[in-house]
């Protein structure tokens, strides 16, 4: 596989985990109606949404084609998040807090990936991967304060 297609691959994996968590985001807006935690949640909401846009031009400019869809990652998603909802608030959040890990751990792998250029390392170690951390503290300090009662 060129390296320009495997690079391709690799984005749209991470696209499609984006994709996946704007989309589970979004079922959370829908099941709580606490103005501190939906604040907090459609800004986590829009930092995912801008990452899609962000890895979806990446995507292009090297001449592939961005996943328009979360795949698997979209399916198990929306299993998690609907028993979170039979569950309770805390469960929405601890699995919102797990698919943030799971960014995470793909972003740090992706972010010295020798496949990729620089420019798009650079875009995951500057912007995504902090971006990613703050989430999960985020998460944690909400799952950690009571926020979420």
């Amino acid at each position: 596989m060129p390296a320009t297609d495997q690079a391709i691959d690799i984005l749209n994996r991470l696209l499609r985990g984006e994709l996946s968590a704007t989309e589970t985001y979004d079922q959370a807006l829908e099941r709580d109606d606490r103005d501190s935690v939906l604040a907090t949640l459609r800004h986590i909401r829009v930092d995912h949404q801008q990452a899609v846009l962000a890895l979806q031009e990446h995507i292009k400019y090297l001449g592939g084609a961005p996943s328009s869809s979360s795949g698997v990652w979209g399916t198990l998603a929306h299993v998690v998040e609907g028993a979170a909802k039979l569950l309770g608030t805390n469960t929405a959040l601890s699995a919102l807090r797990q698919g943030e890990h799971q960014g995470l751990t793909d972003y740090e792998q992706a972010a010295t990936h020798p496949e990729l250029p620089a420019a798009t390392q650079e875009l995951i170690r500057t912007a995504l991967l902090p971006q990613t951390r703050m989430h999960v503290e985020t998460l944690d300090r909400m799952l950690g304060s009571g926020t979420h009662q």
